[in-house]
């Protein structure tokens, strides 16, 4: 069963059709021959009775009110049957009386005897005529059997003019030949008829099924790979909602860690030298009128410097807070403009790499390639005191490729902290916009790697 539901509609009904179809085929073949047969046999019988009945007829007396036919009548029957066209037609002749009395027979051993009626003689005695075209099986029908082939055996109602009732019945056999050709050809005819017309009716039917099952088939084959696009979808909305989850996750984790870190930055840099200023003014060479002039004026140089110093500090943390204006800038200029602060802040050497052309992105693309540099530099400043520092910026096919490479020392990676702001919030900025973030170091150096799609990135 299984296997008949793996094939297709067309091949389920080419093999079921097909079945019917013969079957029926076979069924209303047969009904119709006979039906052919029985037409054909009945009208040549009709024929063969009229002419036999026309030349018997006028030869027969009152079989009325006669149980026997006398010499004259047997002769008369004798010289019919025995020579001229009638006797090379008909084989045999009996002329029967209701109660199976043979009053008349060519077969001159049975005349006169009785036999128990048959079922085509008493339907001969109810007023029809019989017919049937077959090889003779009667047991008063000897000499018939002898023939070796199939006669035309019927049976004709005699009626009395006046009354129309059945007085006798003639029982004759016909050899035919030609009845016997002509019926194999309405035979075949039949069934060449059945058979164009069923198959005819199959190839239409055929023709639709087909027709159908691969529309069907193709209607299929367009689901599945809807179902397998659905899929497909699914399974990367999935993704991305685990990947939101996690970033919304990691968003707060990194905002309170920002703010740590700004605060650490606050207290250990401008809030120690506002701290220090702030001593420096209580000192007691500021507020003794007999310190000496120039004494003072040193102290409160110190306390400037300390305050310019702290000043410089909140500007340079404003700086890294606030972005410029990158929304109207394009790749090449947000590199230059980060990789510009870099410098002006520490003083350091970064080599600048850039492909051309530039191709556009979205702000936060823009953003995101913008905080990757400005941290990895830092970071590259900070842990390899900006050893031969080199931000370089490619393309590769769909991707645009952004590196900051250095000749540090390097470090051990199994030491990183996973709460770490800086490269956990590089990796989850850059996959939260379907990037990818890589850090390879060795004793050689580190080189952080980032990679967006810029088709992505065009319609995020």
């Amino acid at each position: 069963m299984e296997r008949w539901n793996q094939q297709t509609l067309a091949r389920q009904f080419l093999f079921a059709g097909g079945i019917v179809s013969i079957v029926a085929m076979l069924l209303v073949g047969a009904f119709v021959t006979n039906l052919i047969e029985d037409a054909v046999t009945r009208n040549s019988a009709a024929t063969t009775a009229l002419y036999v009945d026309s030349i018997i007829a006028p030869i027969l007396p009152d079989l009325k009110t006669t149980d026997t036919l006398d010499d004259v009548t047997n002769r008369v029957l004798d010289e019919t049957f025995g020579q001229g066209a009638l006797g090379k037609q008909v084989v045999s002749f009996r002329l029967w009386r209701a109660d199976g009395t043979v009053l008349y027979a060519t077969d001159k051993t049975i005349q006169g005897k009785r036999f128990p009626p048959g079922k085509d003689l008493t339907a001969a005695f109810s007023g029809k005529m019989v017919a049937q075209f077959d090889y003779v099986d009667d047991a008063e029908s000897f000499d018939q059997r002898s023939f070796g082939k199939p006669l035309l055996e019927i049976y004709n109602p005699i009626l009395q003019p006046w009354s129309g009732e059945v007085i006798a019945v003639t029982e004759f056999y016909e050899i035919a030949d030609d009845f016997q050709q002509s019926l194999s050809q309405a035979r075949l005819q039949s069934w060449l008829a059945v058979a164009g017309v069923t198959t005819t009716f199959f190839l239409l039917l055929s023709a639709i099924v087909f027709k159908g099952s691969r529309m069907i088939e193709a209607q299929q084959r367009s689901l599945t790979e809807r179902v397998v696009d659905l899929q497909s979808l699914l399974t990367q909305n999935r993704t991305l909602h685990s990947r939101a989850q996690r970033a919304s996750q990691r968003a707060t984790a990194l905002n309170e860690g920002y703010l740590r870190r700004l605060g650490a930055d606050l207290h250990d840099g401008p809030a120690q030298l506002v701290a220090y200023a702030a001593l420096r003014v209580d000192s007691a060479l500021l507020v003794d009128p007999e310190a000496p002039r120039d004494v003072r004026e040193a102290e409160i140089t110190a306390i400037k410097a300390r305050l310019q110093e702290a000043m410089d500090e909140i500007r340079s943390i404003c700086s890294g807070l606030v972005l410029p204006q990158i929304e109207t800038a394009a790749v090449p200029e947000i590199l230059e403009k980060v990789v510009g602060a870099h410098r002006e802040r520490t003083a350091a050497t970064v080599d600048l790499k850039i492909a051309s052309p530039a191709r556009p992105l979205l702000p936060s693309a823009k953003i995101c390639i913008y905080r990757f540099v400005q941290e990895a530099l830092n970071n590259g400043y900070r842990h390899a005191a900006g050893a031969n520092q080199t931000v370089t910026q490619t393309y590769e096919g769909n991707m645009i490729i952004v590196e900051v490479s250095d000749d540090g020392p390097g470090f051990d990676k199994s030491t990183m902290r996973p709460e770490g702001l800086g490269i956990a919030g590089l990796r989850e900025r850059i996959e939260s916009l379907g990037g990818t973030f890589d850090l390879a170091t060795s004793s050689r150096g580190t080189t952080v790697r980032m990679s967006l799609n810029v088709h992505e990135s065009e319609h995020v």
